[in-house]
């Protein structure tokens, strides 16, 4: 009998389902590394490097976990010529998403400080002026990939599958000869309604399903946590995205990074980054909608 363990955690619902028993030191091993990412990343912690870095300028030594993450925002700042990056933060706070949920936008809008201009010089971050560093748009993918390997370091879970769903972030370790992963892509504005089906590869090592929607985290008339971070602005011609990759670093940074590119854009920056999406716009005027499909997406999208 398998293990299926349903548990919230940095505001988050979880599932973590294995073929094997959990065990107490499983999901003792589980939380701790839950807990670390959350101190060492949030920026609604004290104490965390997000203050440290919202405090002063200078030298600020980032987690061990830093490299993957900061490196994807480095190539995906360079994608979208700017538009994303782990500086918005003070645009989301400026908007009212802040450490005390205030969720009272402020007038304007406020842009983020130029990421290009941050140097990273691992294990250290070089700032030139004090913000609000957010690595929300990634942060939750990595993870969920970082817990799939607290659990694969267990011997009875090395070789059996493996899932791990974070609110729809989720990645999924096959087990010998398991078929297909499918998962429903929930229309944002229809719950209960799927644009799609995603089947992840039950005969690859592992597969990652990440999405991001405009509906998920809003809090007002226009108001959500999407931002062009070269304006401060939430976008508004795109509703959700979702992304299949070999990590859920790269699947849920790429969920956001998709919001910011034309099409032709997003097709190349998917192809670069070994990934495959669904995006769902807004149709022209604000009326109806439009899906682009990568053509390799592995699943089927209804029209």
């Amino acid at each position: 009998m398998g293990g299926d363990w349903v548990f919230e955690a940095i505001g988050t619902r979880w599932r973590l389902t294995t073929e094997a028993p959990l065990t107490d030191a499983v999901r003792h091993a589980v939380a701790l590394r839950i807990d670390a990412f959350d101190r060492d990343w949030s920026r609604f912690r004290p104490g965390s490097v997000v203050d440290a870095v919202r405090t002063a300028a200078g030298r600020h030594r980032m987690p061990d976990d830093a490299g993957p993450l900061l490196g994807l925002y480095d190539r995906l700042h360079a994608a979208t010529a700017g538009a994303m990056s782990p500086a918005v933060g003070d645009g989301l706070e400026h908007l009212g998403y802040d450490a005390g949920y205030t969720l009272a936008a402020r007038p304007g809008h406020r842009p983020a400080v130029d990421w290009g201009a941050v140097g990273w010089d691992a294990p250290y971050l070089v700032t030139a002026e004090p913000f609000v560093l957010d690595v929300g748009a990634a942060g939750k993918g990595y993870l969920v990939d970082l817990v799939a390997d607290v659990v694969r370091g267990f011997a009875e879970h090395r070789s059996g599958g493996v899932t791990v769903d974070a609110s729809g972030d989720l990645v999924h370790v096959p087990g010998p000869g398991a078929a297909p992963y499918r998962v429903a892509l929930e229309h944002p504005e229809r719950p209960g309604f799927a644009v799609g089906v995603a089947a992840l590869d039950g005969a690859a090592q592992r597969r990652a399903l990440c999405a991001s929607a405009t509906n998920r985290r809003t809090w007002g008339d226009g108001l959500h946590h999407v931002l062009d971070a070269r304006t401060g602005r939430p976008v508004d011609d795109v509703l959700a995205t979702w992304v299949v990759a070999g990590s859920a670093l790269v699947a849920d940074g790429l969920a956001t990074a998709l919001f910011l590119l034309d099409p032709d854009a997003a097709a190349a920056l998917a192809a670069a980054e070994g990934a495959a999406y669904v995006r769902l716009d807004r149709g022209p005027g604000g009326t109806g909608h439009r899906l682009h499909v990568s053509p390799d997406f592995p699943g089927e999208v209804f029209a």
